[in-house]
């Protein structure tokens, strides 16, 4: 990790060096990630949601999937399973998922691969480990992030992104202290390849010993940094960050990050996840892979599930397994 770099940082467009007029934003909250099994067992640290943090509008959840380093036949996926109402943005960093979906689509996201999928009104889909990493073990670190969709369109057709590690946008700071890799949305002037239905911007950086990285963020937006490894401090404060922790920005025009003197990881950087977006203000009701306006909807989705509207597993990946919620 990571997979997208250059060998020469300066040679990168820079971000803009933030005016001094404009405010920077204070840290409003920080929340550990806690630890949670999924799918068939593999482990997740999950920021969000949890008791610190319910909410994070207009995301519903983010995993990080390692980083661990499998033994062979160790290596676990998530079988089955439907979604509807919200879409998923997988990032790997280290190691390859392969993905099948009820339309008879699905790839293989590979080191630096983003894949988006819009779930929209509905989606059977399996996320599985490929078949040479269960038999060899290897590393493997990748991110999930949920991403809300307003009401006017929970129902819309699904829809994949493949997004190669190539095809992301590698900007530096305006120092040349970190390099930012952008996903999607825009930050300080320049925009990511993801075409989002809700605003958001999402973007992977990683930060030298003691590097700073500061840039201008829509004023609109909320904003949240999560270290997936390394420390460093966060925000107007200083505050201190370390891995599996989420900062929480409050209001203002610019966030900021410093990385600590010295990391303790496997690139010797700080490695962080800036995101944030407009807040859809709306109600959330959440029922697993189900997120929808109101209970009555959920109980919709569901009968929708079980009567087969949401598509079938392909013949050729049937194995006697069911989807589950």
């Amino acid at each position: 990790m990571p997979a997208i770099t250059v060998p020469d940082i300066m040679v990168l467009p820079r971000l803009p060096r933030p005016d001094v007029t404009l405010r920077e934003r204070s840290v409003r909250a920080v929340v550990t990630a806690h630890t949670q099994r999924e799918g068939a067992g593999f482990e997740v640290h999950r920021p969000f949601p949890s008791v610190d943090l319910r909410t994070a509008d207009p995301f519903i959840l983010l995993d990080q999937m390692g980083p661990v380093a499998y033994e062979p036949h160790e290596a676990k996926g998530a079988p089955w399973h439907p979604h509807r109402g919200f879409e998923t943005v997988t990032y790997m960093l280290d190691g390859t998922m392969v993905h099948h979906d009820s339309h008879g689509g699905g790839g293989v996201i590979s080191e630096g691969d983003t894949q988006w999928m819009t779930a929209g009104s509905g989606i059977l889909h399996d996320e599985v480990p490929p078949e040479e990493l269960v038999v060899t073990g290897g590393w493997f670190h990748g991110i999930q992030l949920w991403v809300n969709l307003p009401r006017a369109l929970k129902f819309a057709a699904p829809r994949y992104q493949d997004l190669r590690g190539g095809d992301l946008t590698l900007v530096s700071s305006h120092d040349g202290g970190a390099l930012v890799r952008l996903i999607a949305g825009e930050v300080g002037g320049f925009a990511g390849p993801g075409s989002t239905y809700t605003p958001i911007a999402y973007a992977h950086a990683s930060i030298t010993p003691g590097g700073r990285l500061e840039t201008p963020w829509p004023q609109q937006f909320t904003a949240m940094a999560y270290v997936l490894s390394g420390s460093g401090t966060v925000g107007a404060e200083r505050r201190p960050l370390r891995e599996g922790q989420l900062a929480v920005f409050d209001r203002g025009d610019v966030i900021s990050m410093t990385a600590d003197a010295r990391q303790d990881n496997r690139t010797g950087d700080l490695e962080v996840l800036l995101l944030g977006g407009q807040p859809i203000k709306e109600p959330v009701v959440q029922y697993g892979p189900f997120v929808m306006n109101t209970r009555a909807e959920i109980i919709e989705a569901m009968a929708d599930f079980q009567a087969g509207r949401m598509g079938n597993i392909p013949a050729e990946h049937v194995n006697g397994e069911q989807p589950t919620t």
